[in-house]
């Protein structure tokens, strides 16, 4: 019998189900920058058929994860400090916009919500649990972008994030940097909850502006 989803009554999508699997282990690193990816492997590891995981491969190269090469095949894409910068600097703009109007935009409750995550990131910090951090950090642009309520920047930002997630975890392991990290963070939430949108809009850009600094200063062959 086939299988509906109960909240739609659409059948779901297997390829778009081997799509996200594929991605999710992608971003956790169950798969290493240049890593083959083997249309057999995958079949059998993600149930999928031939057609799936193809489908699946180009999907994930459209979004950056995936390099692939003519008569070589598929691999996880590495991507270059010079890229990550050049992806953040297209992210501040955005992540701007999206802090921004979520300043003007955002509900009591989810105001409520960033001061919680804030809050807990601090927590974070001071138990010096730096994977709870990189979570946290992630939960909360992801609020700004609801908060926001722009489809189609969140669906862009979405994209470049899974292309640097790697850097940005090497970025929270460095010495020092979820400190900074989180004060820069606090002066987002603070602003939003002020409803001072231009605060808001500065404050990001400050913050992704210290994300490339950073990265420049990592060695090269760091990721």
């Amino acid at each position: 019998m086939d299988r509906w989803e109960p909240a739609t009554g659409k059948k779901p999508d297997p390829t778009a189900e081997v799509v996200a699997h594929m991605r999710q282990a992608i971003l956790d690193g169950e798969y290493s920058p240049r890593e083959r990816l083997v249309e057999a492997d995958l079949c059998r590891r993600f149930s999928a058929s031939r057609f799936s995981a193809r489908v699946a491969l180009q999907q994930l190269a459209f979004e950056g994860l995936v390099e692939l090469q003519r008569n070589r095949g598929a691999s996880v894409r590495a991507l270059s400090i010079d890229e990550a910068i050049e992806v953040t600097q297209v992210r501040a703009a955005l992540e701007g916009l999206c802090a921004q109007r979520a300043a003007t935009l955002a509900t009591p409750e989810q105001i409520e919500a960033l001061q919680e995550i804030a809050e807990a990131m601090q927590q974070a910090v001071q138990s010096q649990e730096t994977l709870r951090y990189h979570e946290l950090n992630a939960r909360l642009h992801a609020l700004i972008r609801t908060c926001a309520d722009n489809p189609t920047c969140s669906r862009l930002l979405e994209q470049l994030r899974a292309q640097l997630v790697r850097h940005q975890f090497v970025l929270a392991l460095q010495p020092g940097r979820i400190e900074v990290s989180l004060q820069q963070h606090l002066r987002i939430v603070a602003a939003i909850a002020a409803r001072d949108s231009s605060a808001a809009e500065e404050a990001m850009r400050q913050h992704l502006d210290n994300v490339m600094v950073t990265l420049q200063s990592l060695p090269k062959t760091v990721v």
